[in-house]
């Protein structure tokens, strides 16, 4: 695939997403740690991040690490208002923009010259623009590959802008610690750390079958390739959902949870998975279990359904059967974290079937008594439907996300 010789991708990546809103929204807050999120925290000010504060710490470590930092609160829908806000700004600025979260994008600028100037002009313009309509920091990386953009907003954060010239490439990335290769988590790091390999420059001085070796095939690969920024993907824009998912951090609160209590959790994020599901029009086979522990560590399960689905019933028994397997698991290292996510996705498992009282066609499983939830949820609102298991229980937060 032909890759520009010029650097015109733009990785765009706002700053502490739900800190900055509190400190845009709050002037009191502005200079100040600032901690989302009273259980687990959800985003730390870089005020905050000064002190050790990270994301999906817990909230009581936090206030240990920073005792004078203000918690508040999340406010999921006025993160939903500025995400749309600035997505309104990348689009305004090129019409080639693939987004990667509520937070961050990929912008295409090439062939922009003539109507709006170099790279780094338009970059510098996006970050003004972002600042002025949406009153946001945010920093831009540019370079010639996706990759090498996003590793450079990394570097230029917070609030920066940073251009990697095509001649400076490897200079640039060969310093730099291997965990900023993409798929590099601590784990491998570490593995690789035991093998006297620390930088980018230690994994280019190797050839692909003694990487396979450390870390696998497919890691050793893409590492590989990485190193020498070898990256041909395009900036796409257009792109559906290869999973749906949704998440719910318990904190230490996790710990102490009765079984029943994690099976309300469950039957939340399985409602919450399938009614976008439904009303995206798509249906899928496989159910992936995620679980973080008390130690920080992770684990996932996944189990493949017989047919795609969207209907909350077999989902939720798939998901149930993931859960009680990882019993023993959770009793034994404690759980912060439990998610979900249905992929294997088919556009094709679902019809589109007339609702009554005048609601518009929703996309459903034929005769899936999921239909008459999503209508009348559809006419009065989510919470005109509760299931019972929910009864007098919190649904969680529903974080931001990008259109299905």
């Amino acid at each position: 695939m032909f890759v520009s010789d010029v650097a015109a991708i733009l990785h765009a990546d706002l700053d502490s997403f739900y800190a900055s809103v509190e400190q845009r929204d709050d002037p009191s807050l502005r200079g100040r740690p600032v901690i989302v999120g009273g259980g687990v925290v959800l985003a730390a000010s870089y005020e905050a991040r000064a002190y050790g504060v990270r994301t999906a710490m817990g909230g009581r470590q936090a206030r240990t690490l920073c005792p004078h930092a203000v918690v508040v609160p999340p406010r999921m829908s006025a993160y939903s208002h500025a995400s749309a806000a600035v997505f309104d700004v990348f689009h305004d600025t090129t019409p080639i923009v693939e987004p990667l979260s509520v937070d961050e994008a990929f912008l295409d600028v090439s062939g922009l010259y003539r109507v709006s100037g170099t790279p780094v002009q338009i970059g510098a313009r996006l970050r003004e623009q972002v600042r002025e309509r949406v009153g946001l920091p945010i920093t831009v990386g540019i370079a010639r590959t996706k990759f090498l953009a996003k590793v450079a907003s990394q570097e230029a954060k917070p609030d920066g802008l940073l251009l990697v010239p095509p001649d400076r490439e490897l200079a640039f990335l060969h310093p730099l610690p291997v965990h900023r290769l993409w798929g590099v988590g601590a784990k491998t790091a570490e593995r690789l750390r035991a093998h006297g390999i620390e930088t980018v420059a230690d994994i280019a001085g190797l050839n692909e079958t003694t990487l396979g070796s450390l870390v696998g095939g497919a890691m050793g690969r893409q590492l590989y390739r990485l190193s020498r920024n070898i990256d041909r993907r395009r900036v796409v824009t257009g792109h559906r959902r290869r999973s749906v998912g949704a998440q719910r951090a318990l904190g230490r609160a996790g710990n102490d949870m009765s079984p029943s209590e994690v099976d309300a959790v469950v039957v939340n994020l399985v409602d919450r998975i399938t009614r976008r599901m439904r009303t995206a029009g798509r249906s899928g086979r496989t159910v992936v279990l995620r679980l973080r522990f008390d130690d920080f560590g992770r684990a996932t399960r996944s189990h493949t359904m017989p047919r795609a689905t969207a209907s909350n019933a077999e989902i939720l028994a798939s998901a149930r059967t993931l859960v009680d397997a990882a019993g023993p698991l959770i009793a034994e290292r404690g759980l912060t974290l439990i998610g979900f996510a249905v992929c294997n996705i088919d556009r094709d498992g679902a019809q589109q079937l007339e609702l009554p009282f005048g609601i518009p066609p929703l996309s459903v499983d034929r005769n899936d008594i999921d239909t008459a939830v999503d209508a009348v949820r559809g006419r009065f609102g989510n919470s005109a439907l509760t299931r019972g298991v929910l009864i007098g229980r919190g649904p969680g937060l529903e974080t931001p996300l990008l259109p299905d």
